[in-house]
């Protein structure tokens, strides 16, 4: 059993950056393959960025491509994600998830989900 709780979120005007934090409880945090996920108002969850389990394979979506890093500490069972350039349209709730043994964009893959942390882009 993994729980998740995320935090740094908050309003940032556009061009800014944040960096949400992740943090995992249980023993088995560095076997998993972690994810970000959003959900705009109104809008469907999306996928974000995910991450294997050492950290050396990441993948992301085509609209945070080259603003957004994810990046994982195992010793502090944390995984974060470093949002920079933030527009209007990053707006949404952000959670982060864990589960698969492999990087992957599909949200059924993911067992396990915190609270979610609100981002708010102002223009």
């Amino acid at each position: 059993q993994v729980q998740l709780v995320e935090s740094g979120g908050g309003l940032v005007q556009a061009g800014g950056s944040l960096r949400l934090s992740c943090a995992a409880s249980g023993p088995t945090f560095s076997r998993y393959a972690m994810g970000w996920f959003r959900q705009a108002p109104g809008k469907e969850r999306e996928f974000v960025a995910t991450i294997n389990w050492n950290g050396v394979a990441t993948y992301y979506a085509d609209a945070v491509k080259g603003r957004f890093t994810i990046s994982r500490d195992n010793a502090k069972n944390t995984v974060y994600l470093q949002m920079n350039n933030l527009k209007p349209e990053d707006t949404a709730v952000y959670y982060c998830a864990a589960g698969p043994t492999a990087p992957v964009s599909r949200q059924r893959a993911y067992n396990y989900w915190g609270q979610g942390t609100q981002v708010t882009v102002s223009s």
